[in-house]
């Protein structure tokens, strides 16, 4: 028998344990910021649930797998934990990988709590397999545009790269906008250059342009490019999906990385979990914890918190959905079916626009919260 195949029986044979299978992007062209900051909370979570005398007596177990932003490597992963006998799936970071690990998940029969994935259309079909902590994107983003239209924004560009996820969220801000007076035009990043882009945005006269691209590039050189070009000082640069959140963000533009809004699921004031967890966060991660170090912790807290009322069943855990009741870091988290989704849906986690603060790009703004 060859290694991999013994470790794959051996891991397998381990029944003192309860497994949790964790799908995390860790290497390029993931984001592996974004995955370690989810793999930190997941991991606080687990080693607090431990400490506390695990699940009923035995120790819970998280078995990560790297997805990589990769659909099909998250697929192989699926396949993996299910034969490993993990209880249930959890994470993912990526939303489009996070689609792909759900329709898996729901043909093999294995729980899978989505953390950080947003599309709206999760699974083709509605599925009892299937949750979710993190909001649809359809409701960040119209609050996103919301936020544009209060802050006297209504003609938008968007700077934007072909993928599911990045004409979803055109859609929505069109669909959003367009009753309410708003226009936005598509600029194709994939097709202009950084300089090419500045000339179609000036030619256009919107006074935002979002940031609908891949990290760091396209996106950072696109910052440089608009912020440096005399002819767009006034444009409102925004990068709804988050990526100024992250460190990194800061690192590579500096100055010219602050008063970019973007979206986080976090509320304004945390409760005393969320401070003790926050803190606990910032110590492990050896910097400011993300939303999603919270949302993997959330996570965590709610798989325990099934496994202990119902047990390790797949199919019991997948039947528990509707009656979690579970405080987290960032409010009570229960789940519903809501129009248009088709997985069991936290409705919804705090969201707010939020931006790096000019004067110091290290400090947060909220500049709208609902």
């Amino acid at each position: 028998m060859n290694a991999p195949s013994s470790r794959l029986a051996a891991e397998r044979a381990d029944t003192s344990t309860v497994r949790i299978g964790a799908l995390v992007p860790l290497t390029p062209p993931g984001w592996v910021e974004a995955g370690r900051h989810l793999l930190a909370g997941l991991e606080l979570a687990a080693g607090e649930v431990n400490d506390a005398g695990g699940i009923g007596g035995r120790p819970l177990e998280l078995v990560v797998r790297d997805t990589a932003a990769d659909p099909h490597k998250a697929v192989a992963a699926v396949d993996e934990l299910a034969r490993l006998g993990v209880a249930a799936l959890a994470g993912e970071y990526h939303s489009v990988v996070a689609r792909a690990a759900a329709a898996r998940a729901d043909a093999l029969g294995l729980p899978f709590l989505c953390s950080s994935g947003v599309l709206d259309a999760l699974t083709d079909e509605p599925t009892d397999q299937v949750a979710r902590l993190a909001p649809a994107q359809s409701h960040g983003w119209r609050r996103y545009a919301d936020f544009l239209l209060g802050a006297g924004h209504s003609r938008i560009a968007v700077a934007t790269q072909p993928s599911v996820y990045w004409a979803s969220g055109t859609r929505i801000l069109r669909e959003h906008l367009a009753p309410r007076g708003g226009t936005v035009v598509e600029l194709d990043a994939a097709a202009l250059t950084p300089a090419a882009l500045c000339d179609a945005l000036a030619d256009d006269r919107a006074t935002a342009l979002l940031l609908l691209v891949g990290f760091p590039e396209p996106a950072v050189s696109i910052v440089r490019a608009v912020r440096h070009d005399r002819r767009l000082a006034g444009i409102l640069l925004g990068a709804p999906a988050g990526q100024p959140e992250f460190s990194e963000w800061a690192a590579l533009l500096g100055d010219d990385g602050a008063g970019v809004p973007f979206l986080r699921y976090l509320p304004e004031h945390l409760g005393p979990l969320g401070t003790r967890v926050g803190a606990a966060l910032r110590e492990r991660l050896a910097e400011a914890p993300s939303f999603v170090a919270f949302e993997g912790y959330d996570t965590v807290a709610v798989l325990a918190d099934v496994l202990r009322s119902h047990g390790s069943d797949r199919a019991r855990i997948a039947g528990s959905w509707p009656h979690v009741a579970v405080e987290g870091t960032r409010g009570k988290i229960r789940f519903s079916r809501t129009p248009g989704i088709g997985v069991w849906q936290w409705a919804w986690p705090p969201a707010q626009v939020v931006d790096r603060d000019p004067a110091r790009p290290d400090r947060f703004r909220v500049l709208h919260a609902g």
